[in-house]
């Protein structure tokens, strides 16, 4: 049996934005697309920093952390196959005060920081479903917001739960319990209780940085209703998150 290329297991169509483009306009980005694996704990730009790209990714999925001066951070959102990383290119910026850290290793295509601001402001159908994504976006910085400051640890941890595994193709997600706690700007003592609640309760099964979700509906109960206004806002402004 022919063994597949990393360009023939990958495609832009995988992203949900670029398959929601039409045949023309991918033709015109084919060769400015650039494929790129990105690795677990991979920064790709930090606090302050000038983008040189815009990533989207396909199979893998990138926090947005906001980063104090002590140097603790807390999640502000997750970025799967439904978008992209890089908004303040096309939103009048070249950086951003959070930092972009490849929480799920995976593939992603790349695109110039100029070649998207052209796209962008040409008027095109890009330009449409990147202000989509980026109101979408707002809504999932809002909500993690308030999650963060008024639910209970373990409802926080259902919700980050669930948003990461509407972007993995299985039930199984790879951090320990120090990157979760870096993530949701917890300690790792209070991940370790929210984890050993859940477990007990049938819903995951956490062992060596590997949290499996047994139980899905469980865990949307047990979850507070940050996660579906995120999702219903996904699910009503983005082409192919539903």
């Amino acid at each position: 049996m022919k063994k597949l290329s990393a360009t023939e297991k990958h495609r832009p169509q995988q992203n949900g934005l670029l398959a929601a483009l039409s045949a023309a306009d991918c033709k015109r980005l084919a060769n400015d697309l650039e494929l790129v694996p990105l690795k677990l704990g991979e920064i790709l730009y930090e606090s302050g920093q000038t983008m040189s790209h815009a990533y989207f990714p396909l199979d893998c999925i990138v926090s947005l952390l906001y980063v104090m001066k002590n140097g603790e951070s807390a999640e502000i959102a997750i970025v799967g196959n439904e978008g992209m990383i890089g908004v303040p290119l096309f939103m009048g910026g070249e950086s951003t005060q959070s930092r972009a850290i490849v929480q799920n290793a995976g593939q992603a295509y790349r695109l110039k920081a100029q070649v998207l601001k052209d796209e962008f402001y040409g008027g095109g159908a890009l330009q449409r479903l990147l202000l989509l994504f980026a109101s979408a976006l707002i809504t999932q910085m809002v909500q993690t917001a308030a999650c963060n400051r008024h639910h209970p640890v373990d409802q926080q941890l259902c919700r980050w739960m669930l948003l990461s595994l509407d972007r993995l193709p299985s039930n199984r997600i790879s951090m320990t319990e120090k990157l979760v706690g870096n993530m949701l700007g917890l300690s790792p003592a209070k991940v370790t209780k929210a984890t050993n609640v859940l477990q007990k309760a049938g819903l995951i099964n956490y062992d060596a940085g590997e949290i499996m979700v047994l139980d899905r509906p469980g865990v949307e109960k047990r979850s507070c209703e940050c996660y579906d206004v995120v999702k219903k806002e996904n699910d009503r402004l983005l082409p192919l998150s539903a």
